[in-house]
Order: structure tokens, then sequence, then C-alpha cells
């Protein structure tokens, strides 16, 4: 008992040190911005903050517009937004001595003075990446990852770094470290994760350019709640992560992607990150530049269109969001393709769930071995429990809990069962390609969860990510543009939703969706896999419309 005490005195006084370093982030950034305001009081930060990204990104290069008033403007508004949701968890003051460096070498990149915000579990030379585990602090990465080396290249600022659930495997934005991140359109309301705490600092106007990661929908969700856009490139068309992130098999494959209040700013990035730095420093990476022709053709679009997966039932403000856009798209001359979806569910928790905690989440088991969270104790339980105990069950819990709900912590007895895995996933995207040629379609429009759930909700509902994974499964681009808000007709159509299943979780995400008039809607945009130009295309006409 007093070594367990004295255990756990060492964790909580790591934590109470982490919280500390972000306090006193948040006082550096608060002298910083007193400290340049004292020196130029004229400088209108409002005016400046209201530029979109393209517009600012040609003031800097052109410099009509000094780096520094960008860089302290973007600083204060992010001290502001920081205080209200609780987002970042760190500042990087380099980014000051890296302000000089770039106004006395004047090496103009196409992001150059733009200050950007960077997800947590994205390596900053010098800085924890965390992952919200508390064994994770005191351990700063021991060197840039690749994107953010080439950020720095072309001219980006990164200034701080954003919260994060913990182990990222969450649609919500929590853990013991750094707290719970809150929603800046409404603070009982989740940003999603889990690139939540990016989200919320792109979405109150703290960050003009944001980088976060996606294995089932993290930079999507956020995106939708805090009502802005991201694209969830291919896998491989960016580099995201450090190694030590990557605890699971992946099946379904991550991504790095940029978040931008329009989507013009996702395609200056784009243009950014796809260059010669790039594919030099990640061989891995294709060498494929950004295409300007297909990004800026005004060809008529072939478009695939579904309302609903038959999994999780849309609330009336997403059915109505691909309603109307389909309408406004055929209106401007494109031709729209009804597409069928079918046995989303297995693909759901067998290629997803199952795929992700292919070893009985062992990985992950160790990763939260010597963690504080309490929030686990059930998947550690049932991971460790014999195979027949969780078969057992999964049937009890059947008609409560609408599938085998245990069966995703089953893990694979034999290495021929993951590669039965691997394969099974490699056919369905062969015949998922089959269908979408066979309709000689160019991209699809797809619902996009939402609006955003209150606080706690992710957590109870781990199968609402059908829309979002399945395009990590199949490993498309897809990216997410806010199209309509919550209606009080919305409102008053979710008292008739019951869901496909009605069973618990149907009656919880009725839960999740009332009392959100006003709150932003979006709709998901998605391309074959390597073009991330197509969609964004497609992206910018239903933004445009």
């Amino acid at each position: 008992l007093l070594l367990r005490w004295r255990w756990r005195r060492g964790l909580w006084k790591k934590v109470k040190e982490a919280r500390q370093r972000q306090e006193r982030s948040l006082v550096q950034m608060e002298m910083a911005v007193r400290c340049f305001r004292e020196q130029h009081p004229s400088v209108n930060m409002i005016s400046i903050l209201s530029l979109p990204l393209p517009e600012l990104s040609k003031k800097l290069r052109d410099g009509s517009l000094p780096l520094e008033h960008v860089f302290y403007a973007y600083v204060g508004k992010a001290l502001q937004i920081a205080t209200e949701t609780n987002c970042i968890t760190e500042y990087l003051q380099e980014s000051e001595t890296q302000l000089r460096k770039a106004k006395r070498t004047g090496k103009l990149g196409l992001l150059y003075g733009v200050p950007v915000s960077i997800k947590d579990s994205i390596d900053c030379q010098g800085h924890d990446s965390t992952l919200g585990f508390i064994k994770n602090l005191n351990k700063p990465a021991a060197e840039d990852s690749v994107v953010v080396q080439v950020l720095r290249r072309q001219g980006a600022i990164p200034f701080v770094k954003t919260n994060v659930p913990v182990s990222l495997i969450s649609y919500d934005c929590k853990n013991l470290i750094f707290g719970q991140t809150f929603n800046p359109l409404l603070y009982t309301r989740t940003p999603g994760g889990s690139s939540g705490g990016e989200g919320a600092l792109v979405g109150g106007g703290g960050s003009i350019l944001g980088f976060g990661t996606d294995v089932g929908g993290s930079l999507r969700f956020p995106a939708a709640f805090c009502g802005i856009c991201t694209l969830k490139p291919t896998g491989n068309r960016l580099r995201p992560l450090a190694m030590n992130a990557l605890f699971w098999s992946l099946p379904v494959v991550t991504a790095v992607g940029p978040m931008a209040k329009d989507v013009e700013s996702l395609a200056l990035c784009m243009r950014a990150l796809l260059c010669e730095d790039m594919f030099s420093l990640d061989s891995t990476v294709p060498p494929l530049p950004f295409n300007e022709e297909v990004y800026s053709s005004t060809q008529p679009l072939r478009i695939g269109y579904y309302e609903t997966d038959f999994f999780t039932m849309p609330s009336p403000a997403m059915r109505r969001a691909v309603r109307e856009t389909k309408q406004l798209l055929e209106d401007a001359g494109h031709t729209l393709v009804p597409f069928e979806l079918t046995n989303v569910d297995y693909v759901v928790f067998n290629f997803c769930f199952r795929g992700i905690f292919a070893d009985g989440g062992t990985s992950l088991l160790k990763k939260f071995k010597g963690e504080l969270d309490k929030s686990v104790r059930l998947f550690f339980w049932l991971a460790k429990s014999p195979n027949w105990l969780k078969t057992v069950l999964s049937w009890i819990a059947k008609p409560f809990l609408l599938m085998p709900f245990f069966g995703f912590v089953s893990f694979f007895s034999t290495v021929d069962e993951v590669w039965s895995l691997h394969h099974e996933i490699e056919e369905f995207c062969h015949q998922f390609i089959a269908q979408w040629k066979k309709l000689n379609l160019d991209v699809m429009l797809c619902p996009m969860l939402g609006p955003a759930f209150g606080i706690g909700y992710p957590g109870k509902l781990s199968v609402a990510v059908s829309y979002t994974v399945l395009y990590n499964a199949l490993d498309f681009p897809a990216g997410v543009v806010p199209v309509t808000m919550v209606t009080d007709e919305d409102e008053e159509e979710l008292k008739g939703y019951q869901g496909y299943f009605r069973d618990w979780w149907d009656r919880t995400l009725a839960k999740a969706f009332r009392g959100s008039v006003g709150l932003p809607v979006a709709v998901q945009c998605v391309a074959l896999p390597w073009q991330e130009e197509l969609c964004l295309r497609f992206m910018k006409e239903v933004e445009t419309l």
C-alpha cells in the first residue's frame, strides 16, 4: 500500500508540473502580447484576424503586412480561446526566435510568416508528445516530425501545441493531464477529437491553420463540430507521426492533415507541403506535387451520394444537409448518382474495431499500464478475459447493445487470422472501387456526424464513427465542409428519432443530438486514393454553393 501510494503520488506530481507548465505558457503568451501592444498600440488586430489565409500569406510575402503584427495578433487571440476552451497545452516560445530569424533571412516560402498550431501527438523538437499519457511527460522529442520540418522550411511558424484525448482513440478531447477541452461555439459541447484542441483553436479563430491526425475521424469530427474545414488525405500523401505514436496494428490507416476556416486555405497548405522538401525528407512519401490543373478545373462532376449508411441513423439536420447540398450541386450542372452502402456494421466492427485491436488490445494495454485513468477499467478487464467469456458476454449483451459488443476486444488467435483480416479489407476496397467505377463517379457526397455532442457523449457512442472510419479503412481522401445549421424544425423532427436498431445506443444518440439549434452541420466530400486535389476541388464547389 505504501509503495502504491508513493507511485500514485509521483504520477500526480508529474501531472501537477505539466499543468504548471501549461499555466506558465499562457502567462508567457500574455506577457508577449502585452509587450507588443505597448510598443505598437496602433496595430489593428481585428483586421489582421479577419484576413483569409491566401490573402494574409500574400500580404506577408509582399511585405505589406509585418510578420510580428500577424504573429502577435494570433498569439493574443489564441490566448483568449485557450482561456475559454482549454485547447492549448504548450506555447512554443522558440517561435519568437523563429520570427526574428524569418525577418532577417527573408526566405519566402508559401507559408512565410504564417503562425500555425500543432496537435500534441505531432513531434516538435524539445517538446512532449504526450498522447494524453502521463508516462510520456518529460520526454521531449529529439527532432521535429517531417511535416513540421517542411512547414518551417516553407516559412510557417509553429507557435502552440494543442490538447488531445488520452490514447487518441476517442472523438472527445479529455485527458488526466490537461483536462477537458470545450467547443468554442457552445461550452457545454465537445469540440470533437482526437484533434479536438486544434478544432477548438481554429474554430474559435485563435489559429489560421492547424494540423492534426485522423485514424477514424479525428480531423473530421472536430472540423464538423466546430464549423470549420479539413482534409484527411490518403494515408501516405503526407508523413504524420513519430513512430512511438503508432501503438496498434493498422489495417485502419492514420493520416495527417490541415484544418482551416475555408477550403482555399487547405489547398494553399497542400501546395506548400507537397514539395521537394517533403519528398526528400521522407522517401516513403510518393513524389506527387500538388496538381493545380485538377484543383482549378471547372468541368461538371459526376457525384455519388447517400443520405445514410443504414447503421447510424442520421439526425434530421444531417439528412437535410446532404439533400440541400445535392440539390444545389444539381442546379449548378453536376450529375448526382445514388450510391448504396452495404454491410457497414460488418466493416465497423470487424475491419475497424477488431482491426485496431487485432492483438486483443495488448499494445494499448501496455500504453495504459501505470496510468491513473479509470475510464478504461472495463476495457482492461475485457481484454484480459479468456475468449470463451467474451463470447458468452457478447451473446448476453446482444439484445441490449445492438451487436456482439464485446467481440471487438477478442483478438485473433493466429497469424493466419490477421492475414485474413488484411485480405478481407483489400477485397472490400476493390469491391467498393469497382462499384464506384461502374457508376463512373468522380467524387462522393456523404453525411458527416453532427451537430456537436454534449461533453461525455462520445465515450458512450463509439459506434457512431461509422460515417468517418469507413474512409480510413478504405484509405480514401475525405474532407469536411460546413453547409448549414440546426434549425427549430430539425429539433422538432428529432423528437421522432428512434434509430435503426432502437437499442440503448440509438436512444443515447438521440439524446446527444438534442438541444443543438444554431450549431453547424457539415457534409463529407470523398475522392479515390491519391486524388486530394479532386477532393479539394469538390469541397470548394460545395463551399461556394
